[in-house]
């Protein structure tokens, strides 16, 4: 393979690993912070998708983007109201509003499966046409990318040290020490999940704008790849401050989609990704557990080949 091959696999697997990290970044948020297991993930990718391609086709490009948020917005909304006002299981309401934001979604498409974007403008091509000639022109893409994650990292890191933020913070380490210190877990868990979702529209807006076209499964697989890459980023950064926390988040997205990109090189059948995924997923997960007993291991081996105190 030639330099500028591998080159272009880079690029490609770094664009990807930006837009997918707004997805890393909702879940370090839902989940690390707020300590909620959100499996609406998928569904509320594929809406933030579907509801900015129907606004940029509509001819907005710009206002794509702030509606894919609030689409995302409205189903964090939906998901925190299961959870708080109608006592169903975390898990299960995650599950109940990605199953309905399947129909949701086609409704929004026209009740189609597969949206169209090639003669679209998007952000992304009006971005390309701003930097024709540029030195940057070829990385439009990577831009937009980098700048979206640049700014969402850059909200997390203040927002979570406001009041509010440090009171969703201690909604999920705590909650019965919140509710004693008059603060409403309530209202702290549902806007850590509308703010969650909506990042997570966003990435799958600007995914679907970038490879212009999007269909109702583009989320398909979404959480698991977003919660291996966060744990990716927590085993290479561990535990430190909020923006160092953000940017593992954004690394380990990068790593994932590297080695996702490699396995694409060997040509393995398409069926076969998905557990690629699912296996990265336990390595991420069981990594720093294995690392920890290793030693204890190492010990017992000694002891039973005879070797102690070699």
């Amino acid at each position: 393979m030639s330099l500028t091959a591998i080159l272009g696999l880079g690029q490609t697997a770094l664009e990807l690993a930006l837009f997918n990290s707004l997805t890393v970044l909702a879940l370090f948020l839902s989940y690390t912070m707020l300590n909620v297991c959100d499996l609406s993930t998928d569904g509320c990718y594929a809406l933030g998708a579907a509801v900015g391609a129907v606004v940029a086709i509509a001819g907005h490009p710009w206002l794509s983007i702030p509606a894919a948020m609030g689409a995302g917005m409205l189903s964090g909304l939906v998901t925190a109201v299961l959870q708080t006002r109608m006592g169903v299981n975390s898990l299960l309401a995650g599950i109940i509003v990605n199953t309905g934001l399947y129909s949701v979604n086609i409704w929004i498409m026209g009740g189609s499966s597969l949206l169209n974007m090639n003669k679209t403008v998007t952000v992304f091509t009006l971005l390309k046409g701003a930097l024709k000639g540029t030195a940057f022109g070829p990385y439009f893409a990577l831009l937009i990318g980098a700048a979206a994650a640049a700014l969402v990292i850059l909200f997390l890191s203040r927002f979570l040290r406001t009041k509010l933020g440090l009171a969703i913070r201690a909604t999920g380490d705590n909650p019965d020490m919140v509710r004693s210190s008059s603060i409403n877990p309530v209202f702290t868990t549902t806007v850590g999940l509308c703010i969650s979702n909506s990042f997570t529209a966003l990435s799958g807006c600007l995914l679907a704008q970038s490879q212009k076209s999007t269909t109702v499964d583009i989320g398909s697989g979404m959480v698991t790849v977003a919660l291996a890459s966060l744990l990716i980023g927590n085993v290479f950064l561990g535990r430190r401050s909020v923006p160092v926390r953000a940017v593992g988040a954004v690394l380990g997205a990068f790593i994932f989609r590297l080695v996702y990109t490699i396995a694409l090189r060997f040509n393995l059948p398409a069926f076969m990704l998905k557990l690629i995924s699912s296996i990265i997923v336990v390595i991420a997960i069981s990594g720093p557990y294995l690392k920890r007993q290793f030693p204890t291991l190492r010990r017992q081996l000694a002891v039973r080949f005879g070797r102690v105190g070699d």
